[in-house]
């Protein structure tokens, strides 16, 4: 090797494991933005019993990470223009464990303003995110959004898989063991600290502001779709496991089953992309995908409780189909990087806010009904009007938008 080639390969090098560090930082944020959510199910009961909540308060607790990042979407941009995105992420993910560790106070209101806390930071990073990929990794966006949703399963499903586990370690406490996960919070801002000091405040989120988005059909078509599909997943982040523990399973089990139902989204979020790009436009598999989700959420309900991982995993290949095509289509469905980026704020707030209505109104039905047959209509009605909206959104055409002057 020569002295060219040396100097060439030396400061390539340390260039190369700076990108290998960022990718890591990016899976670990990821890992943390499903984990408050996951982990919550699992000792639901036990919360309800210590803290006193109604079936009210309960449903309202399921449907505050919706709620959330329906209103607190829309300020990642404000701040990241202002602030710059590296800092504001690392402000992101101290929020998410300060939220995290806030409910180990073992009270309602530490619960509440906890779940509260962490979601802002989670909306936060839910909206910048795709953005520091897409500038960071331009010739890997698919490569690295791939390994970003399958850490987000991931994080999930250790929460829900673990949750119960802790609480036994802590003693039966219900409170530490949800506080527990924050660790896997102060890692990522450990890791993420260096990349938010040394940057420069150099990213610019200003661009030309997008007209004739939210009179469009096939926008709303889009933004219903993630809408639903984000309910139908929520309705099992919040109630699977409770319903599997009235059906027999201890907690343990039923935290597993929850978690084999999150696996199962991490695996066909990696292959539902480039199966929903091979054909003409995406309506098949969407309705296909909307259409598994109801029958496998119906055999939750009702199929035999021996192959209650069956049908949680056959649930979470379905709803990880229908989230990891739904972001596919934000992007086939736009013109330029412009309607791309508002469109995606547009189904994120509406979308989340739509959302927030199926875990809240399956309490509801939960506490009504005394059964679990209100919230299985609830599912088969929702995944209804997902696969008619999944059709109409699958079309491969582009919404009518365009950017003009710049906002």
């Amino acid at each position: 090797m020569n002295a060219k080639n040396k100097t060439v390969c030396s400061t390539q090098h340390p260039h190369r494991l700076l990108t290998i560090l960022l990718g890591v930082s990016v899976a670990l944020m990821a890992f943390n933005l499903r984990i408050p959510m996951a982990s919550i199910g699992p000792l639901l009961p036990e919360a309800i019993k210590s803290t006193g909540l109604s079936s009210e308060g309960a449903s309202f607790l399921t449907a505050l990470p919706t709620i959330c990042f329906g209103l607190f979407s829309p300020i990642g941009p404000t701040l990241a223009r202002r602030f710059g995105i590296e800092r504001v992420l690392l402000a992101a993910l101290v929020v998410i464990a300060a939220g995290t560790a806030a409910r180990g106070s073992a009270t309602a209101e530490g619960l509440f303003s906890g779940q509260i806390l962490a979601c802002l930071g989670i909306a936060v990073v839910n909206v910048l995110l795709p953005g520091l990929v897409k500038r960071d990794f331009p010739r890997r966006v698919a490569f690295i959004t791939g390994i970003y949703v399958m850490a987000l399963c991931a994080g999930a499903g250790a929460a829900a898989a673990f949750t119960v586990p802790l609480y036994t370690y802590f003693g039966a406490h219900w409170a530490k063991a949800l506080a527990a996960w924050t660790v896997p919070a102060v890692v990522a801002i450990l890791l993420w600290f260096p990349f938010a000091i040394r940057s420069a405040h150099n990213l610019s989120l200003r661009r030309p502001r997008v007209r004739g988005l939210w009179k469009d059909a096939l926008a709303w078509q889009l933004t219903l779709f993630m809408g639903l599909q984000s309910a139908l997943a929520y309705i099992g982040f919040g109630w699977l496991a409770p319903m599997f523990r009235d059906r027999g399973l201890d907690a343990t089990t039923a935290g597993w089953v929850l978690s084999i139902n999150i696996f199962g989204q991490a695996i066909s979020s990696l292959l539902a992309p480039s199966l929903a790009t091979r054909g003409r436009d995406q309506r098949v598999i969407n309705f296909l995908s909307a259409f598994l989700a109801v029958v496998a959420f119906l055999a939750c309900f009702y199929g035999s409780i021996r192959w209650a991982w069956l049908w949680s995993g056959l649930l979470g290949l379905a709803q990880g189909a229908l989230f990891a095509v739904g972001l596919t289509m934000i992007v086939l469905r736009a013109a330029n990087v412009e309607v791309a980026g508002s469109l995606s704020s547009m189904t994120q707030t509406i979308g989340y806010l739509i959302a927030s209505g199926g875990p809240f109104l399956a309490g509801i039905f939960r506490g009504l009904t005394g059964s679990w047959d209100g919230v299985a209509a609830l599912v088969a009605i929702l995944g209804l009007v997902l696969a008619a909206c999944g059709v109409g959104a699958g079309r491969a055409i582009l919404v009518r938008a365009h950017s003009g002057a710049a906002a």
